[in-house]
């Protein structure tokens, strides 16, 4: 039966079936049927009533790594990096679960049991220690790191513990050689504020960044471990965001607050979100690892269509195969002599000795082209989990619904025979070593059943384009258990009153702050990202410049100059200060800034002077520049072609504009034409 709060809403897709009784199936058009059923828009066609029909909730995870000399639990160096083909030694090492303290294992760590992993970490010598890899206790907690953490913790309206407690979160992916990651909360219960609301946070934790993962093939995972360890922070907020630009807003917040402190690290890898998502009647998914923010919205928007398309398909898959709970597969192995396979990755099985497997899907005839995310269906769920689990590496898979099939339909209908499948089923053909069948097929068994429970807490890896991958099993509460290697840690008031006494100014009052001086508002997310606010004001205060033109300076020439020049030395921000300094002094306008700039980022320890002649500046008075004026209103009217108001004003100031930048404001000049 379905809900009846559901009925219409899967009116089409139910129909759908009935009405080709007597017609060959046509998987894009289910797919065109059931994206349509499910309402999928575009990001840029939603509206808040759209997230608000499928019920959009999402809330974040922020991990940024903290500016310390050393890591964590041991005295090696933080932030060194080594290229993944550049290593003293590697170790290799199997994982298996442990039953926590109620008894239990935990899903995740059940799932990476079954890969039968091996896995190598490549280890230099100045970045790694035995801790890392498991052969030496913690050394005491970074106190570094602790008193960075606290700070952030209070900007963040966090109420501070009273005493932090060190616990173990397993990690059986690799990614950590103990098996498990040493974390401690920091403070709980905190706010920020956003342009239109206000967001709750959970907690802040301090933990310790986990390795670099080189490849992932086959049975093998490699990893470099130089940013193992490194101290971490990660901002929890509740799901209290209710679209997917309100994730990007909050996501952007946490990081310009973190990096107001100036004591966090920035570039690529040292931020990082986690965002969990979920739409009415769904269950939370965690899009692991998005690296930049502006992939938040379209990653947000198309998870929550993805599973509000999984719970139509639950219900079509309900009422079409009412005694679901006994549901099940069945499989014959297929002989390569008895087909003439011209696909290239069934052909190569004979050369490799692979098997392959035929499956039956029961009742499953339209699951496999059900729309799931854009340009995915439900048969991505089942390839993606085959490279996950079984260790398949794609293409793994061919079904009977794919839109441009690589099996003939001869070979399809001796196939169903041999199945002997029934009309209304579905087909798959797996394929790989025979030591990993058995985890392929129970792995297509067991994403087929859930099918009919709704959605799967996963991980999922994210894409560019807003798309998603399986990941792994998303973890539960089970991976927590005590570190009985580290005892706890009371922070006196004392110490919390200390680090609450010179923190910086809070991102929404600089917000304002800009927002009165009139600088343009799409300069913020590029100020903020480089927390260049404090210089910004510096300039402002002792400099005597316009706000809003030191942040358009800021946030579009030099942006604009970093997106496409490369200095041949280390740009500091600092040097800008330096350089309208100068140009204060020498008495020009600040417009020659602007033709400045490109040259002293290029050329950072270049001399301003040098840079002045670079652009062939040329002092010239205002009275020469006045003097010129009855020449060019003669030679307008003897080209001018238009009596629209003004164009002769335009046109004078164009042809005066090179000479009078850093002689005279162009503001000036426009008044003086």
């Amino acid at each position: 039966m379905l809900d009846s709060e559901n009925s219409c809403r899967f009116d089409l897709f139910l129909t759908y079936p009935s009405n080709r009784m007597n017609q060959p199936f046509d998987p894009s058009d289910n797919y065109r049927k059931t994206l349509e059923a499910a309402g999928y828009v575009k990001r840029q066609d939603a509206t808040q009533e759209t997230y608000d029909r499928i019920g959009f909730m999402s809330g974040l995870e922020v991990h940024q790594q903290l500016k310390t000399r050393e890591k964590l639990f041991c005295h090696c160096p933080a932030g060194l990096y080594h290229k993944p083909d550049v290593f003293d030694a590697e170790v290799i090492r199997h994982m298996r679960p442990t039953l926590s303290e109620l008894g239990e294992y935990d899903g995740t760590a059940l799932m990476e049991f079954k890969t039968r992993k091996n896995i190598v970490y490549r280890l230099k010598n100045e970045t790694t220690c035995t801790y890392e890899v498991d052969d030496t206790p913690p050394f005491p907690l970074n106190r570094e790191a602790l008193e960075i953490a606290i700070e952030i913790s209070l900007l963040s309206k966090l109420n501070i513990v009273g005493e932090v407690h060190i616990t173990r979160k397993q990690y059986l992916d690799g990614s950590i050689p103990t098996g498990f990651q040493r974390t401690a909360i920091i403070g709980v219960e905190g706010m920020i504020p956003l342009k239109h609301k206000n967001i709750r946070l959970i907690q802040l934790s301090l933990e310790e960044d986990s390795c670099r993962e080189v490849s992932d093939i086959g049975h093998t995972r490699i990893y470099r471990t130089d940013r193992l360890g490194m101290p971490l922070i990660e901002t929890v907020t509740y799901p209290d965001m209710v679209n997917p630009d309100e994730v990007k807003e909050a996501c952007n917040y946490i990081r310009f607050l973190n990096r107001s402190t100036g004591k966090v690290r920035t570039g690529i890898g040292a931020g990082r979100e986690d965002v969990n998502v979920s739409c009415r009647g769904g269950s939370r998914v965690e899009i692991k690892g998005v690296a930049h923010t502006r992939w938040i919205p379209e990653l947000t928007h198309n998870e929550c269509f993805r599973q509000w398309s999984l719970l139509m398909l639950r219900d079509r898959l309900k009422a079409s195969i009412p005694n679901y709970k006994n549901w099940k597969i069945n499989q014959v192995e297929l002989d390569y002599h008895d087909f003439k396979f011209g696909y290239v990755p069934l052909a190569d099985t004979k050369r490799l000795k692979h098997k392959i497997i035929a499956v039956n899907l029961p009742g499953f005839e339209g699951a496999l082209s059900h729309f799931t995310q854009p340009g995915k269906m439900f048969a991505n769920e089942l390839t993606d989990r085959l490279k996950v689990i079984a260790c398949l590496e794609k293409p793994n898979m061919a079904h009977s619904e794919q839109f441009e099939q690589v099996i003939s339909e001869k070979d399809w209908d001796s196939i169903r025979k041999l199945l002997k499948s029934a009309n209304g089923d579905a087909q798959v053909i797996v394929w790989g070593p025979e030591e990993d069948m058995a985890t392929a097929t129970e792995t297509i068994q067991e994403r087929c059943l859930m099918a009919f429970e709704g959605i799967p807490n996963e991980t999922r890896k994210s894409f560019e384009n807003g798309t998603t991958i399986f990941e792994r099993v998303l973890p539960g509460a089970d991976r927590m258990y005590p570190d009985t290697d580290s005892a706890p840690i009371p922070l006196e008031n004392s110490l919390i009153d200390k680090l609450g006494s010179n923190l910086p100014q809070e991102v929404i009052d600089r917000y304002h702050i800009m927002k009165d001086w009139g600088i343009p508002e799409d300069t913020y997310t590029y100020i903020f990202k480089k927390d260049l606010f404090p210089l910004i004001e510096r300039i402002v205060n002792e400099l005597g410049y316009k706000p809003a033109f030191v942040g358009t300076l800021f946030g579009h020439k030099l942006k604009f100059v970093e997106g496409h020049a490369r200095p041949v030395a280390e740009f500091n921000y600092r040097i800008v200060y330096g350089l309208l300094k100068y140009i204060k002094e020498k008495g020009l306008s600040p417009e020659i800034a602007w033709l400045m700039l490109p040259h002293v980022y290029e050329h950072p320890k270049l001399e301003f002077e040098s840079a002045l002649t670079s652009i062939k500046f040329k002092k010239v008075s205002k009275d020469e520049l006045l003097g010129k004026l009855p020449f060019l209103k003669t030679k307008f009217a003897e080209i001018q072609h238009t009596k629209r108001p003004g164009v002769e004003k335009d046109w004078i100031m164009g042809q005066l504009r090179r000479s009078a930048i850093g002689n005279v404001e162009l503001t000036e000049l426009a008044k003086m034409i």
